[in-house]
């Protein structure tokens, strides 16, 4: 029993043991699996929260047709709750419609029987929300029996994203387009280079100037439209427009359509993509800078040549340009204009310089000058300088916001306006003290200024005069005072004449009461005429005293010529027969004679036949002066007739110790005229210069063929010369004294006949003297 009892108790503490390790594994296991039960409930939890932020949202749907999802779902879908089978999802006027719903079930049938995946874009009823909806075969594990698993995605912003994007992909594609059929069409050569610098697109200008066949045929041979410049390529500009990431723009020559134009070429480099660029033709324009820079030029030169200064200042008012009478007014020198100075520096020098008017208030002044650059008139004052100075100035504004000064000096203008005001006043007491009568007509007839002197002789009120009337109402009332008042239209031709003729026309009339008045019209200077009227009664009745009295002198003239003919002939009966005789007594037929009756005789003969020249001398001037001087027509040699005149005063020239040169030979030449008559014209000549030069002097004789076939003889002498007007006198027939400084009446005819038979042959006889000098007699015959 104790044994039984002792093993029973062991196997009941056996047992009690086995039950509490039992019981104590089970209480660990059970809270083990506690744990981990609480595990799986948080990570599921974690699960559908995750879930629920998740973008996109699960449904399954089973092969029966029922469906489990989040309730998120049923909120895009626009139900209140997920409903239990798919077909549900049609809600009336929320959820799918019958078209979206009959896609999405058609799409999971599919997936459940092949497991093909599909997509769908679903728009619920009732909304803008936008479902991207991603199907497929459910994994057994999830669901099995054929289960389809379908991802919801919310793309309403990925939506309306595309929208705007396609709407501006189209935008751009349009803008594209037209921006490419702008390039395409534009008439300026434009380009573009891809990453490797070479040319990827032209447009028609390009390929049009680079003489092409096409764009392609550009682009595959890689024709340049710009030359190298400085050794650098085009390409080579397009690098380093990219290297630098700016644009570089520049002017060069190139030829476009086989001429040489110039172009402004700009390369823009595009980030990565590679380098545009475009040119412009700047011919047209550069050729217009030409022009303006010509024009300008022209344009300041002819400035130079006013007589107004010239000031230009530009748009900041600086000083700069001044023509040439600018810097004499204002005693500026050219150097401190080309500094350009600002407007008021140049104001503050005129002003230092005295060049300005006083002013009380210069900055005041100052500013009011300032303010013409922002005037829409021009300014026009005067200024009145120190020195006496009048300038008129006148500011003109520039289109381009500069400014044009004028500075005229009319100093010597208003000095001449005053002149003008005194010789007005002048000439108006002038014509008032006239004895001739004055009446200035206008091109239009009308009578403009008169003397009293006019009024007075023609009987006009001096009230009608001033109404300027015109030249027929005026002389409608000269007419009746004229002898024959028919008269009158000589006085109109003459006004006529002067007027519009432009002529001096003369007349003379006759008054009713007797006078005699003349006429004269005269040609002004303005266009006017001028109407000169003489009363010339006087001097008509002086006149006709003096006709009768000249034709007395005529015939008393022709009376003295016939009687100093008959004279001559007279004399040279009893003058032939006392040469006869005394050359009878010379030859000794009376015997012989003593050494002083010899002398006697040869005195007698030596007076004889200056008696004699001087019998023909009044003879020649007697027939000259009548017009019936007999001249032979014959051809003489004349250089041998001035060698046999120079040959027969040999003596005189010896005994009066002077030398004598002839100069010329045969080649001289002859002319047509009377040898006796010319010898003693040269003799005569040759006898005056013996007679002018003192002893040890020098004569010269001269003979040459001038141009045009005239002969010229010159004969000079180194004596003692003559005033001009003794040597008038001296042509006259008057004698010149010793000193030639006085005349007296001269024995003889001298250079009178001579003059009148050179004229006779067709020459000329001219004189020229120098006192101290000498003369020269210079005679030329055709």
């Amino acid at each position: 029993m104790p044994l039984l009892n002792q093993t029973v108790l062991v196997s009941i503490g056996l047992l009690l043991a086995v039950w509490t390790v039992g019981a104590g594994w089970f209480v660990l296991e059970a809270r083990r699996r506690a744990r981990r039960g609480e595990a799986v409930q948080r990570q599921a939890r974690r699960l559908a929260r995750m879930i629920d932020e998740a973008p996109a949202l699960p449904l399954l749907v089973r092969a029966d047709g029922r469906i489990e999802g989040p309730s998120r779902l049923a909120g895009w879908l626009g139900l209140d709750a997920m409903p239990g089978y798919l077909s549900e999802l049609d809600a009336g006027e929320h959820g799918l419609d019958e078209v979206e719903l009959s896609r999405l079930m058609d799409a999971v049938r599919r997936a459940q029987k092949t497991g093909a995946p599909f997509r769908l874009a679903l728009m619920p009823r009732g909304g803008t929300r936008s479902i991207a909806a991603h199907g497929h075969l459910a994994d057994p594990q999830v669901s099995p029996g054929g289960a389809a698993l379908v991802w919801f995605f919310d793309f309403s912003e990925s939506e309306a994203e595309l929208v705007k994007l396609r709407t501006e992909t189209s935008a751009a594609k349009a803008d594209f387009a037209g921006l490419s059929g702008l390039i395409e069409a534009a008439p300026l050569p434009m380009w573009f280079r891809g990453p490797d610098f070479k040319l990827r697109l032209v447009n028609s200008a390009y390929v049009k100037a680079v003489g092409a066949a096409s764009a392609d045929v550009v682009i595959a041979e890689g024709i340049e439209l710009i030359e190298p410049v400085d050794r650098l390529s085009a390409a080579q500009v397009a690098r380093q427009a990219a290297s630098r990431m700016v644009p570089i723009e520049r002017s060069l020559l190139a030829t476009i359509k086989g001429q040489r134009r110039a172009l402004r070429v700009t390369d823009l480099p595009l980030g990565d993509e590679g380098v545009a660029g475009y040119a412009v033709d700047i011919e047209e324009m550069e050729e217009l800078i030409r022009q303006f820079r010509r024009f300008r030029e022209a344009q300041r030169e002819m400035l130079d040549t006013l007589s107004a200064g010239i000031a230009q200042f530009d748009d900041k008012r600086n000083l700069v340009f001044a023509n040439q009478p600018f810097l004499r007014i204002f005693s500026v020198p050219q150097a401190w204009v080309v500094d350009t100075p600002p407007f008021d520096r140049v104001i503050d020098r005129l002003r230092d310089a005295g060049r300005l008017p006083e002013v009380r208030d210069f900055p005041e002044w100052r500013r009011e000058r300032q303010s013409w650059f922002l005037a829409r008139e021009p300014k026009e004052e005067s200024w009145h300088l120190s020195d006496g100075t009048h300038l008129r100035v006148v500011g003109q504004p520039m289109p381009d916001g500069g400014l044009l000064m004028i500075f005229e000096d009319r100093t010597e203008q208003l000095q001449l306006s005053a002149t003008r005001d005194t010789l007005l006043r002048t000439r108006t007491a002038t014509f008032d003290n006239l004895f001739e009568s004055l009446a200035v007509f206008a091109p239009d007839a009308k009578l403009q200024l008169w003397n009293r002197r006019f009024a007075a002789d023609w009987g006009l009120d001096e009230e009608f005069l001033a109404t300027h009337p015109r030249a027929d109402v005026l002389l409608n009332q000269i007419a009746p005072q004229l002898k024959r008042p028919a008269q009158v239209g000589t006085i109109a031709q003459v006004i006529q004449g002067a007027t519009l003729e432009r002529k001096q026309r003369s007349g003379r009339l006759m008054l009713a009461d007797g006078r005699h008045l003349a006429l004269a019209g005269v040609p002004l200077p303005d266009g006017n005429g001028m109407l000169t009227v003489l009363d010339i009664t006087d001097s008509q009745k002086a006149e006709q005293a003096l006709r009768e009295r000249n034709a007395a002198l005529v015939e008393a003239d022709a009376v003295k010529t016939r009687f100093i003919a008959n004279m001559s002939y007279e004399f040279r009966t009893p003058l032939t027969s006392i040469g006869g005789f005394a050359e009878l007594l010379q030859s000794g037929l009376a015997g012989a004679l003593t050494e002083q009756q010899n002398d006697y005789v040869a005195a007698i003969l030596s007076s004889v036949e200056r008696l004699g020249e001087q019998i023909e001398n009044v003879l020649d001037l007697s027939q000259s002066e009548a017009g019936t001087l007999p001249l032979k027509q014959e051809k003489v040699e004349v250089f041998p007739l001035l060698t046999q005149v120079v040959q027969e005063r040999a003596e005189r020239l010896s005994a009066a110790r002077l030398t004598l040169d002839l100069r010329g030979d045969r080649s001289a030449g002859s002319v047509i005229g009377d040898a006796r008559r010319l010898q003693r014209a040269f003799g005569q000549l040759v006898d005056n210069a013996i007679a002018a030069t003192p002893e040890g002097g020098r004569i010269l004789v001269e003979a040459s063929r001038k141009r045009g076939a005239k002969l010229q003889v010159v004969v000079s002498d180194n004596g003692r010369g003559m005033e001009p007007a003794i040597l008038v006198r001296a042509l006259e027939g008057l004698k010149v004294s010793a000193d030639g400084k006085s005349v007296e009446r001269r024995q003889g005819l001298g250079l009178p006949l001579v003059r009148q038979v050179i004229e006779a042959h067709g020459g000329t006889l001219e004189l020229m003297s120098e006192p101290g000098l000498g003369t020269s007699a210079i005679v030329v015959l055709p």
